[in-house]
């Protein structure tokens, strides 16, 4: 056996910590992340804030949310059993309540003080374009003072970059603007999940594609992918984004053009993920039938450097 006390031929996983929604039927939450992560080589520890049947868009779910002190004592549990210090990464979605919102931090915080160069992936989760907020009053505000400060990347869409750096987006430049402005809360990377501005002069973007947009110290990288439209979107694509992308930066890191390539590696999954999901006609995310070209995706994306 080596010095290290390790096996022969073993290596070191990267270890996250996913704090997220669950369903029984469906792919939103934890559900839309854990099964992509583990099937790009990490492991995962899931914490669950509620257990629905489904997913609250179809109008008619059961099950509980679960209580702050829940979370924790999951947390007490797992660290009890195998202690903290392996977990490279948190990763949050959807929060309920402020309640929810500081078991979360308190999680972070309990995982840095284990492994000081762990990140903290927020997934701010409000509202988007033609929807408006979907949250409870109070948990934008919170989530601005409190979850993005506290964040090393978060991952937006354009309606949530609006608000948390409080400025309308229309061209492309405003875009990049509410970016570096929202870093200067705290976060290091920026991701805006969606995007749809017009260019530099006025120019409409290209129709019939899908943009997203990264934004660090070092530069700012966007990629655009074909536009592929449903009858009724699927819920849990956010999700799944952000799962993405936190996994390709802990591999790509978060200097220099690593973000870049995360990001490019990201649309190439997500652009898989919802060409079989569009072939499927059903309004779930096809996590199965896409599980080997989200690992290896068919489409080779390319990251546009724009400063």
């Amino acid at each position: 056996m080596p010095a290290d006390g390790k096996p022969a031929g073993s290596r070191v996983m990267t270890h996250i910590v996913s704090i997220q929604s669950h369903v029984a039927y469906g792919y939103v939450g934890n559900r839309a992340a854990v099964f992509p992560l583990q099937r790009l080589g990490l492991e995962v520890t899931a914490i669950n804030t509620v257990q629905f049947s489904n997913h609250t868009g179809y109008g008619a779910f059961t099950g509980e949310v679960c209580s702050p002190e829940h979370l924790r004592d999951v947390l007490d549990g797992v660290e009890a059993l195998t202690g903290l210090t392996d977990m490279q990464a948190v990763l949050s979605g959807y929060m309920g309540d402020e309640g929810i919102g500081r078991a979360v931090l308190e999680s972070v915080r309990r995982v840095r003080l284990a492994n000081p160069e762990a990140l903290y992936c927020c997934d701010p989760v409000m509202g988007d374009v033609g929807r408006g907020f979907f949250v409870r009053e109070g948990i934008p505000a919170w989530m601005r003072a409190h979850a993005v400060p506290s964040a090393d990347i978060v991952t937006p869409n354009q309606f949530e970059l609006a608000w948390l750096a409080d400025r309308e987006i229309v061209t492309l430049t405003d875009a990049l603007e509410a970016a570096a402005a929202l870093r200067t809360l705290g976060p290091r990377v920026v991701l805006v999940t969606s995007l749809n501005v017009t260019e530099a002069g006025g120019e409409e973007a290209e129709a019939g594609r899908i943009e997203m947009l990264v934004d660090t110290a070092a530069g700012s990288w966007r990629v655009a992918t074909p536009l592929i439209e449903f009858a009724t979107p699927p819920n849990g694509a956010g999700d799944f984004t952000a799962a993405m992308f936190l996994a390709h930066c802990l591999r790509e890191g978060l200097s220099g053009e690593g973000p870049a390539r995360a990001l490019a590696a990201t649309a190439g999954a997500v652009q898989a993920l919802f060409e079989h999901t569009r072939r499927a006609g059903n309004r779930e995310l096809a996590l199965i039938g896409a599980q080997h070209d989200i690992v290896a995706p068919p489409l080779q994306v390319s990251a546009e450097r724009l400063r």
